[in-house]
């Protein structure tokens, strides 16, 4: 009676594992739509200054700055759509008794935040 108690309280501490990592990946991907939101309202920011300072010729395109915020954006949506996926998969492997490990997920995230650094440094160069 004992073994099956603890079988049930470990399945339990797993499915509250996987929710625990599925709301951080969340979290994670609020954050950088937050980002990309204050990124692109940078951008209008700056087109008003430019407005107001009269100015044609600034720095960096304010066009460049609306791309890269809407892009983070779009990057944080796609985070939260495949964390929900692996959360499910995950679910799955649990009730089943399997344990799969996978980087998808964490491989996929950092090579496109690695891609957006790459653009938003050029973009603050200004190359």
């Amino acid at each position: 009676m004992s073994e099956i108690m603890n079988d049930a309280s470990a399945k339990r501490r797993d499915h509250l594992a996987n929710e625990r990592t599925f709301l951080a990946w969340i979290r994670t991907s609020i954050g950088i739509m937050a980002f990309g939101f204050v990124i692109e309202k940078f951008s209008l920011f700056i087109k008003e200054i430019s407005f107001f300072l009269r100015k044609d010729e600034i720095h960096s395109s304010p066009e460049d700055s609306s791309i890269f915020g809407v892009a983070l954006v779009g990057i944080g949506a796609l985070l939260a759509i495949l964390s929900y996926f692996k959360y499910l998969k995950t679910e799955k492997e649990i009730k089943k008794g399997e344990s799969h490990k996978s980087n998808k997920l964490a491989l996929t995230l950092t090579l496109l935040v690695i891609v957006m650094s790459v653009f938003l440094i050029t973009y603050l160069v200004g190359f």
